[in-house]
C-alpha cells in the first residue's frame, strides 16, 4: 500500500498508534481478499465487495494521514 511513501509509513507506524492500527487492518483485509480470490477462503460476492470497500476506506484514511504528516514536516 502506497509504496511511494515507504519512509513516511515507517515513521508513522512508529509514532502514531492510530495509523499503525489502520495500516495493520488494511493489510489484514488485503490478505483476506487475496485468500478469497485464490479460493483459499470461501466468501460470497457481497462479503468480498464489503471487504474491498472497507479496505479502500482504510487506504484513503492512511493516505490522508500521510499527507498531513508530510505537510507538518515541511
Amino acid at each position: 500500500m502506497l509504496h511511494e511513501y515507504k519512509e513516511e509509513i515507517h515513521e508513522l507506524k512508529l509514532s502514531n498508534a492510530h495509523f499503525a492500527k489502520v495500516f495493520e487492518k488494511h493489510n489484514d483485509l488485503d490478505q483476506k481478499i487475496e485468500d478469497a480470490e485464490a479460493d483459499r477462503v470461501i466468501l460470497t460476492d457481497v462479503e468480498l465487495e464489503v471487504l474491498k470497500k472497507e479496505k479502500l476506506l482504510l487506504k484513503d484514511e492512511a493516505y490522508k494521514m500521510i499527507l498531513d504528516y508530510k505537510k507538518a514536516q515541511a
